[in-house]
């Protein structure tokens, strides 16, 4: 069987990266493999990839990172490009180059609560601080425009009086978890 190649860019604590890997083994993403695991950092979802023998490319933060990525994609022929809580910004040939192969997970329904310094728990407070009674998640491809490529599936909670930050979070995940599922096994 020929499996689909997944890469992940990564940040942090690599949940959504943890997701799809439980996906895969759990036969729900039967088709695919995570091939490459790419940080920006040094963190702990490399450390989780890194034992379960994937390969792993921990990079500098710097003006040459969306250059540097390309180069190990290129070697890697991925089906699809993850963005796993990825806080850098790709540059515009880099989303160009790659149009149609990277999506991304966003923990609101876009397009509110999206752009530059607009992510994790950063998104929850803002959407709890303005008194929402909805929230959610959006998966979308990536563009040149942050957070605001063509979205190819979100799903919404209710918020409830009594809710917190870290409630609206656990809420959010959940959802996340389904649709960048979803998302992969139907791209």
């Amino acid at each position: 069987m020929e499996y689909k190649a997944i890469s992940i860019l990564v940040s942090g604590k690599g949940t959504n990266m943890k997701h799809i890997f439980q996906a895969i083994n759990k036969k729900i993403l039967s088709d695919f493999i995570i091939d490459s695991v790419i940080s920006d950092r040094n963190c702990d979802a490399i450390k989780y990839a890194k034992k379960r023998d994937i390969k792993t490319f921990s990079l500098k933060k710097d003006k040459f990172l969306s250059k540097k990525i390309d180069k190990i994609l290129k070697k890697h022929f991925p089906y699809v490009i993850v963005l796993s809580g990825f806080l850098s910004i790709l540059d515009e040939l880099f989303c160009k180059k790659w149009s149609g192969k990277i999506i991304n997970i966003h923990p609101s329904l876009l397009p509110k609560y999206c752009g530059i310094g607009m992510y994790g728990m950063k998104v929850h407070k803002s959407v709890i601080n303005n008194k929402e009674k909805i929230s959610g998640a959006t998966v979308h491809y990536v563009t040149k425009n942050i957070d605001k490529g063509p979205i190819i599936l979100k799903k919404s909670c209710k918020i409830s009086n009594k809710e917190t930050v870290l409630s609206l979070s656990k809420k959010v995940s959940l959802i996340e978890r389904e649709i960048l599922i979803k998302s992969i096994k139907n791209l």
